[in-house]
């Protein structure tokens, strides 16, 4: 078991979701001023677009639409449903549920689940086929828990020139949460995984109007049996202490620390050993890399047919400054605290450095509190700006294993991988 893991207690799971049945709100794992991260945005005019330019702003460019469950988020599409959470929820380490970013891949999602009817099924290269209702998989198991970043591959797309297809989000494809749930290695060990097996693959409730066995009307994803993020994975029915919202996997939707959300399977009912690899498109050309550092190749070499691609898998370090967010002048002498995260796929974070002349000199940076290797880390920095004028703010992070930010730019067909030090403006005022 990963150090990061907590575990709970069956009855305390149960109260949990006896609580939320009820109307009643369940405790969040989140900070005590977790308030001041869902104060909406202020009212302002629809940002534009001036491409064919990187994206400018911080988030993508979009109306606020009201969904189920959820508050005014960032519409990129409608069908289907992508949703971007707004900058200022990212001011504490957890990421309300209410405000959470939504990524389906097909236009048939579900809108409800009846749980009398609905099953977790484990079935293919298996010494016994299983099923489990939610209340068993509660009951039956003892519940552990993760603080782990799910990040939309596609995060930070509008940052690559030349532009690339896809949905054009800004920065706010990622939230962070505490998942509670079943161990994935448990259910398979009880299924038995039969000799010759190689993957395991998984499909939730996702669904599109395409011909059977393409993309197109089945999302599916498989992880080799051999890779050791399967002892990390959970499948969850909580998130944050609360059942998860139906845009976001109800009722319950894998958890594979590190990893991009591509993994990360909504509405999660088959889990299937494979004893062949799994060719469905979303393995065989969708979410694919390439093999070079970073990922890094160029439009001239993807169209010569030169450039050999490989899974998508973890996620590279990243840091953003979260407030202040250039929206207003800050008085020349003022002393400012500098808030913002930082996160990585390899490994816990455990420097952050700030910048206040876009990157030529670096000053180290308070860390906030450490929920574990895969979770956001918060950040503080106290700032005085001596004199007026504009000023770039850089951040970047590095982890445990010694990766840190680049101040390179990306580029790939998919709109993948971006993570270079982010810059923030400020314009500092006269005090007088």
């Amino acid at each position: 078991m990963h150090a990061t893991q907590r575990f709970l207690s069956r009855r305390s799971v149960l109260k949990i979701l006896g609580m939320a049945s009820s109307g009643i709100a369940a405790s969040r794992w989140l900070a005590p001023d977790a308030a001041m991260a869902q104060q909406p945005a202020a009212e302002r005019s629809m940002e534009t677009f001036t491409g064919p330019g990187a994206n400018s702003h911080w988030n993508s460019v979009g109306p606020y639409v009201t969904e189920p469950q959820k508050v005014p988020l960032i519409l990129l599409t409608d069908r289907p449903v992508q949703l971007e959470t707004p900058r200022h929820y990212f001011r504490t380490a957890f990421t309300p549920n209410e405000a959470f970013y939504v990524r389906w891949h097909l236009e048939g999602i579900p809108n409800g689940v009846d749980l009398k009817d609905w099953k977790l099924r484990i079935e293919g290269n298996v010494n016994k086929p299983l099923a489990f209702t939610l209340p068993e998989l509660m009951e039956k198991f003892k519940p552990v828990s993760v603080a782990a970043v799910n990040q939309c591959s596609g995060n930070s797309r509008s940052r690559l020139l030349p532009r690339v297809p896809g949905g054009q989000w800004g920065h706010g494809a990622m939230g962070n949460a505490m998942w509670t749930g079943v161990r994935l290695r448990e259910l398979l060990d009880m299924a038995g995984i039969k000799g010759g097996s190689l993957q395991v693959q998984f499909q939730g409730l996702e669904t599109g109007q395409g011909p059977a066995g393409l993309g197109s009307n089945r999302f599916l994803k498989s992880l080799d049996l051999k890779n050791p993020v399967l002892d990390e994975c959970v499948v969850a029915y909580l998130m944050n202490g609360e059942p998860l919202p139906m845009l976001n996997g109800f009722p319950v939707r894998l958890v594979v620390p590190g990893y991009f959300a591509t993994y990360w399977t909504k509405c999660l009912t088959w889990i299937r050993v494979l004893d062949g690899p799994d060719e469905n498109f979303w393995m065989r050309t969708g979410y694919r890399v390439p093999d070079t550092p970073r990922g890094n190749t160029t439009p001239e070499e993807v169209k010569a047919g030169k450039v050999k691609t490989i899974p998508i898998e973890r996620f590279p370090v990243r840091s953003f400054l979260i407030s202040p967010d250039g929206s207003s002048k800050i008085p020349a002498g003022m002393n400012v605290t500098l808030r913002g995260i930082a996160f990585s796929g390899f490994a816990g974070v455990n420097r952050v450095e700030v910048s206040d002349d876009s990157g030529k000199t670096w000053l180290a940076a308070k860390l906030g509190e450490n929920y574990g290797a895969y979770s956001f880390r918060t950040w503080e920095s106290s700032w005085i700006a001596k004199s007026p004028g504009p000023y770039w703010l850089a951040v970047r992070a590095t982890d445990e294993k010694g990766n840190t930010q680049p101040d390179e730019p990306v580029w790939n067909p998919g709109g993948y991988l971006w993570n270079r030090i982010e810059r923030q403006e400020i314009v500092v005022g006269n005090a007088s």
